[in-house]
């Protein structure tokens, strides 16, 4: 009898506007070894591709309610404005037994309950000043849209004890490091997948 599959982790890496979510991500990607049992998940997202930022897969209104109604989503939620989806692939890729990263909101976060017993909550953050300054560079919002978004900051409290915060105030590969090595410790632990 074939050994029953591997259920992967789901790491959920959420935090403010300005925090370098992003940026932490991609080049934790870039640091990983090639053969890294991880996969970093796309989002679906109600905002124009050419407006910089992520490199998500963007999607009018009518075109993401389709998708939303059909279930191809692991999760949605709405903010700023925008709507945010992760593609249903993620319950596949886990079933393979591979460390699935998500961008997510700790807003949902908070509503789903914390997902699954195989969630790993990642909080990237960064200070008020420096948050202020990443949104003033990157030009996305307008000041009222920035100050907004600045004021979410602190709005969600995330209080789960399986919580990992890496503050990316200084050099963006000593976050990305401690990211890469929170994946590596979550695919060496015996404890942290189970059996589906």
């Amino acid at each position: 009898m074939p050994q029953a599959l591997m259920q992967g982790p789901l790491v959920y890496v959420m935090g403010p506007s300005g925090a370098g979510k992003d940026s932490v991500m991609g080049r934790a990607r870039a640091l990983l070894p090639a053969d890294a049992p991880v996969v970093f998940a796309h989002r679906y997202i109600t905002r124009p591709a050419e407006t910089g930022g992520e490199n998500h897969i963007a999607l009018n209104a009518a075109e993401f309610a389709l998708r939303r109604t059909h279930g191809l989503f692991a999760f949605h939620w709405q903010a700023h404005g925008n709507d945010y989806g992760i593609g249903r692939e993620i319950y596949a890729w886990r079933s393979a037994g591979l460390t699935v990263v998500v961008s997510g909101s700790r807003e949902h976060f908070q509503k789903m309950g914390g997902l699954d017993d195989d969630t790993y909550p990642v909080l990237i953050t960064a200070s008020p000043q420096c948050l202020a300054e990443r949104l003033a560079t990157r030009g996305r919002e307008d000041a009222d849209a920035a100050a907004l978004r600045i004021g979410r900051s602190d709005a969600y409290e995330v209080t789960d004890p399986r919580l990992a915060t890496i503050m990316n105030d200084g050099a963006l590969d000593e976050a990305a490091k401690t990211f890469v090595s929170l994946l590596a410790t979550l695919q060496c632990s015996p404890d942290v997948r189970r059996r589906a």
